[in-house]
């Protein structure tokens, strides 16, 4: 019943919001989720923790103002990809650029398959939305989210921008492992906490980080290209930048570059990444590590 209680206020939220102009609502998304919802639903305190966590030297009135930044682009991200048709309009006029462009340009052309790479950072799905604006078609995969009611129209909303889309999981992965396969192009975001990943340093702590994005790119010979959708200062309009392609080899060096080039946008502007992840997770990997000594010590 909460489930569907809450569900029930976030689609009234979103119609709402989607009845007023753009740039008003992104303004009203932005001041809601940053001044009630980020406070009451712990958004701001997880985001301030994980900020210590990574630049302990960090005065606290800096990691409140970015705190306060990452939930304004958190609330204008949500309702801009609620509103498809708006988002696509907007990122056809919108330039495509960066290292990259002429490679993925190339790669169409010869029907060559690309993966696309990315964080949560600015609006993820911007990038995207550039090219399919421009008749290009990116499949990719999402992770489901644990409110089912929510997560009925939130997949519903990923299939509306380009389909192919899959569910997160096994059954996901190797449907969208068949497309890229066949030539296709798909887009995964890697900065998310998985107990199965490989530690790699993320910020300067180590963040579990799964190789599968990269396993895909070599198994399938795709071009492998991280994006970024990079907020301007006026908040509403965008920079779709391409970077220039990651070369094929050990999956785990792969993304050990593809987490160098997000870093690289988090130092220039960290207010735009989703600091409200729990990407760290630093007592379970203390546990982890301490029951892995442990059994060590029983061998």
């Amino acid at each position: 019943m909460a489930d569907y209680l809450s569900d029930k206020a976030l689609r009234a939220m979103i119609r709402l919001a989607l009845l007023l102009p753009p740039a008003t609502r992104g303004r009203m998304m932005a001041a809601l989720i940053s001044r009630v919802v980020a406070p009451l639903a712990g958004y701001r305190d997880r985001a301030m923790a994980n900020l210590a966590h990574v630049w302990p030297e960090m005065p606290e009135a800096e990691r409140r103002r970015i705190a306060r930044a990452v939930a304004r682009n958190a609330g204008r991200t949500m309702i801009e990809n609620y509103d498809v048709p708006g988002l696509l309009a907007r990122m056809k006029a919108t330039p495509v650029t960066g290292d990259g462009v002429a490679a993925i340009e190339a790669a169409r052309v010869e029907g060559k398959p690309i993966l696309f790479v990315t964080g949560h950072y600015g609006n993820f799905e911007a990038p995207r939305a550039a090219l399919v604006a421009r008749g290009w078609r990116i499949g990719g995969l999402y992770r489901p989210m644990a409110n089912p009611f929510f997560n009925e129209h939130y997949a519903a909303n990923m299939h509306a921008l380009s389909d192919p889309v899959f569910e997160q999981g096994r059954r996901g992965t190797m449907g969208l492992l068949k497309h890229i396969r066949s030539g296709g192009m798909g887009v995964l975001l890697f900065d998310v906490y998985d107990s199965a990943g490989v530690p790699i340093d993320f910020l300067g702590q180590p963040a579990p980080t799964l190789t599968s994005a990269a396993e895909i790119a070599v198994k399938t010979g795709a071009l492998f290209v991280p994006f970024f959708g990079i907020r301007q200062p006026d908040g509403v309009n965008f920079e779709a930048v391409f970077e220039a392609p990651i070369p094929h080899g050990d999956p785990v060096e792969m993304m050990r570059e593809v987490t160098r080039r997000l870093e690289a946008r988090i130092e220039a502007d960290p207010g735009q990444w989703f600091w409200i992840h729990r990407r760290w997770k630093p007592k379970r990997q203390r546990k982890r590590a301490e029951k892995r000594a442990r059994h060590q010590g029983d061998d």
